[in-house]
């Protein structure tokens, strides 16, 4: 049976469609650098060898610069937007440090007068952000408060930092991963039944951790190991800024 010219129009326009948007689909930057380079200077509890890094800084550059060359488009996933974002974040607060070090801790760290989360430094595609802008202006936007965990500012007291990028494939399950190891280490959070004592995060961000009815307690016991009484008493830790190394 012949195929009449319309079908052959048909076919013909949606085979050269899939064809155009395979070449033009937004490439996204190349982040096995970033994981390579991460494997080397971190260890599995989170200790950073700045030391180490410091010579090799344009390794990092090579990977900021695929970031400034490879900013998010309208096609990408959601979760390819969450793990290029939190890969940017984490590498240019570890560039800030770099820059700087050897320092103690990153409120020794100052450029131009401005701390290192309000100097704008981080060029992805067209725009320059500062470490607050990515953290407040686009990944705390996206409604996924495990982005707290996933995040890294240098210091003792925060999630530590993974040892491995995040892509679009495991960002979802990693940031789940970080938000029981944080949530549920003594160093960071000391949980019982009736009584928590936990991280600053968790005072400064509370918003984000709040659902409709939902409530502070109730999101820590998605991960917590020790179920907590909805009555428990609440406590903030201080905060450690010395150097996550």
């Amino acid at each position: 049976m012949k195929m009449n010219e319309k079908m052959k129009k048909i076919i013909l326009l949606a085979v050269f469609g899939l064809i155009g948007a395979n070449l033009f689909a937004s490439e996204q930057p190349d982040h096995s650098i970033w994981d390579r380079f991460l494997k080397k200077y971190v260890t599995t509890s989170g200790k950073v060898n700045y030391k180490g890094m410091k010579p090799k800084m344009d390794t990092l550059d090579s990977y900021l610069t695929e970031l400034r060359d490879h900013a998010p488009a309208s096609d990408w996933s959601r979760n390819a937007k969450k793990a290029y974002y939190i890969n940017a974040y984490n590498a240019y607060c570890i560039k800030f440090v770099l820059t700087k070090y050897p320092v103690k801790s990153v409120n020794d760290i100052s450029f131009s007068g401005k701390e290192i989360w309000d100097f704008k430094m981080a060029k992805l595609g067209s725009k320059t952000y500062t470490l607050r802008q990515i953290e407040n202006d686009i990944l705390r936007k996206m409604g996924d408060a495990r982005i707290h965990f996933a995040i890294n500012c240098a210091s003792y007291s925060c999630p530590k930092l993974m040892n491995s990028a995040f892509t679009e494939e495991n960002v979802s399950s990693k940031m789940s991963k970080m938000a029981r190891i944080f949530i549920n280490d003594p160093k960071k959070n000391v949980i019982t039944e009736n009584k928590i004592k936990i991280s600053k995060i968790f005072e400064w961000y509370k918003e984000d951790f709040i659902k409709g009815d939902k409530g502070l307690i109730d999101y820590l016991n998605k991960y917590s190991k020790v179920k907590i009484s909805p009555k428990a008493k609440i406590e903030y830790l201080p905060y450690n800024w010395s150097l996550n190394e």
